[in-house]
């Protein structure tokens, strides 16, 4: 019989955090689940770890395999899983001992192709509950789940864009739970991060939702996301990054096309190139960028000028951004280098102080097994504003 949860499990290199990730899983008060395990080339003694407690609750299922980056990893636990729903763990991160009983639960009530939840940011020494203004459960049913969701994991418009720290916190992929025919049917895939450069839940949440008849929104913090040694774009210069940001905004773009899907989505999609100058920006001025500030400023400067998000930089809603932000797109888009240059530093030092980190871990120790495949790449918008709340949380 066919359990009625498979949970996938990307690694490599996770020794220090996988047995934190494990237990949780094991301890599920759902206990009908397999959790695929799938090893992407580890180095360390992950593979070991697996084997051992593998042995000792048969529900761990082992693929090993050559290192091919996150996104592989993740499309090989979806062929391999048997569940009638899927989900995705990081290894770094552990999840509430109800988290999977809920989901299925909400799943089967309400015959959802997605259920989702929300999650507390974990820094080591502190804990932030990331906090959405809706009920404590949302139901979208047909055309709803592609006006109310479909389009915001795109990108936000209007009123959205006064919450840039929300840009991405829709489109993870370990905060849901997915009807395995919903992702199998339609040939679900990740894309790998090594073309798009990030994003990649975001881009897949997007066919997903694409397909989804039925949606469950549950606001209750059944994840627990691991920061304190996450990979971070500040710390970690990426050259090529520009480029394959260009990569994944063509993908999005070729599927509102090719979907013909309202005028709206191209404005959000818009908006989205917009928001992510913030990263790029971030990206430039990487504390082990080796690079004068002459030379920063001068690819500021071409990024500003960038054809594409030049022409986006004029078409942005710059009147629903909060003030610190509007400030900031401004001068973007009136290219003022030198101001960009001083608010990047700025906002660095104000992640510093939010987060209580300095520098990421640059590859060695990240689910993907690549330095350029950080599942933690974002528009870091997040850690620039106050937290809802602060507590210690533990599993």
């Amino acid at each position: 019989m066919n359990p009625k949860v498979s949970i996938v499990v990307p690694i490599y290199n996770m020794e220090d955090y996988l047995v934190r990730c494990l237990r949780s899983l094991l301890t599920q008060s759902l206990t009908d689940i397999e959790i695929i395990a799938v090893n992407d080339g580890s180095q360390d003694s992950s593979l070991e770890l697996l084997q051992y407690y593998a042995e000792v609750d048969s529900r761990i299922v082992i693929i090993d395999k050559e290192n091919g980056g996150v996104s592989a990893a993740r499309n090989e636990g979806v062929l391999a899983a048997r569940g009638e729903y899927i989900g995705f763990v990081d290894p770094d991160d552990w999840v509430n001992p109800v988290m999977y009983e809920e989901m299925h639960l909400a799943a089967v009530r309400d015959d959802a192709d997605i259920v989702m939840c929300t999650y507390i940011r974990e820094f080591g020494t502190h804990s932030k509950e990331k906090s959405f203004d809706l009920p404590e459960m949302q139901t979208y049913r047909g055309t709803d789940v592609q006006e109310k969701m479909l389009r915001r994991l795109v990108g936000p418009v209007k009123e959205e864009l006064a919450n840039p720290e929300y840009l991405d916190a829709w489109g993870t992929v370990w905060s849901k739970l997915y009807r395995a025919e919903l992702l199998k049917n339609n040939d679900l895939k990740f894309m790998d991060l090594s073309v798009i450069g990030s994003n990649e839940d975001t881009l897949f949440n997007i066919h997903a939702f694409y397909y989804a008849k039925a949606f469950v929104f549950l606001n209750r913090p059944f994840y627990h996301y691991w920061r304190a040694n996450a990979a971070s774009i500040t710390s970690t210069y990426n050259p090529v990054l520009a480029q394959r940001f260009d990569k994944l905004y063509n993908c999005i773009q070729s599927f509102v096309s090719e979907k013909k899907l309202p005028l709206a989505y191209k404005t959000a999609l818009n908006n989205r190139i917009c928001m992510n100058v913030l990263g790029l920006g971030l990206n430039i001025m990487s504390e082990d960028h080796e690079a004068s500030t002459r030379k920063k400023l001068k690819a500021l400067n071409l990024l500003l000028r960038s054809e594409r998000i030049s022409e986006s930089l004029k078409a942005f809603e710059l009147g629903y951004c909060p003030l610190v932000w509007r400030a900031f797109f401004l001068c973007a888009k009136f290219r003022f280098s030198l101001a960009i240059y001083f608010m990047l530093k700025a906002i660095n030092w104000i992640r510093i102080r939010n987060t209580g980190r300095i520098t990421g871990e640059t590859g060695s120790n990240i689910a993907s097994g690549n330095d350029y495949e950080s599942r933690r790449i974002r528009n870091h918008a997040d850690e620039l504003l106050p937290s809802n709340g602060s507590k210690q949380n533990s599993i």
